[in-house]
């Protein structure tokens, strides 16, 4: 089988603008990811919709490719790019442009979801930790995800699912395994194109959670687990915790 990552990343982020350049480690963010990423798919790519971005990205010696500015997902941004791009690919995986740390285990772990010839789609997860704490399992910006006996999503939420009834909640972490979605994607090429065609659903609107779209509409999403714990970059603040974490892995 092969495989393309497409990396979407945009300018304009309300949350940290300019994110994809913004520097960690001496590096910019963007060049970061691609580093993670090219070589250990067929091919590598960043979607962009900034000329500053492609400059930079194209500097270093990756490809890029210039999308719409009015995409309201990475997912339709992935393909654009994937239409685009021409080239016919198996399975198009979507690698967020602001997770410097992803590494090649869990692209691996991603890959082996299309072991299945009936995967149409997959993301990650992780399992929480108890160490992880209370505050980590109810964060709203830290989505959870319930999954069937076959390793298919049945539900992501910003809250805590389930919910453990008649247990403390001081008690869950270590009386139940909860999983954290890490927002890595991977795709058939026809069910993509079929996806950024449906319009938003009600229970994505309620979550903000694009994913929830798929599953309403009756798309399957295979779930791989990772161990690794990784820092997504969101906010200034994020940017700061990566240092940190940079620093640590270079000790």
């Amino acid at each position: 089988m092969t495989f393309i990552g497409i990396i979407p990343a945009r300018y304009a982020s309300k949350r940290f603008p300019a994110k994809p350049l913004a520097l960690l480690g001496g590096l910019t963010v963007i060049e970061r990811v691609y580093r993670q990423v090219d070589g250990f798919f067929d091919a590598a790519v960043v979607a962009t919709d900034d000329q500053r971005i492609y400059d930079v990205v194209t500097s270093f010696g990756g490809k890029a490719v210039m999308t719409s500015v009015h995409h309201k997902s990475g997912t339709d941004r992935v393909w654009e790019a994937y239409e685009h791009i021409g080239e016919k690919y198996d399975v198009v995986v979507n690698i967020q442009g602001d997770e410097p740390f992803i590494q090649p285990s869990q692209l691996k772990a991603i890959q082996q979801c299309f072991d299945n010839e009936d995967t149409q789609i997959a993301t990650l997860v992780k399992p929480f930790s108890p160490q992880d704490g209370l505050a980590a399992l109810e964060n709203p910006n830290s989505p959870k995800v319930v999954v069937d006996d076959h390793g298919r999503a049945l539900y992501f939420s910003r809250s805590v699912i389930p919910y453990l009834r008649g247990v403390e909640r001081c008690e869950w972490l270590s009386s139940h395994t909860f999983y954290k979605h890490i927002g890595l994607y991977a795709y058939r090429p026809e069910v993509l194109r079929q996806i950024t065609a449906l319009p938003q659903s009600p229970l994505e609107v309620a979550e903000s959670l694009e994913q929830l779209r798929w599953l309403q509409a009756g798309y399957h999403i295979q779930v791989g687990v990772s161990q690794v714990e990784t820092i997504g970059i969101d906010t200034p603040e994020d940017l700061a915790r990566a240092e940190e974490f940079l620093k640590g892995m270079r000790k």
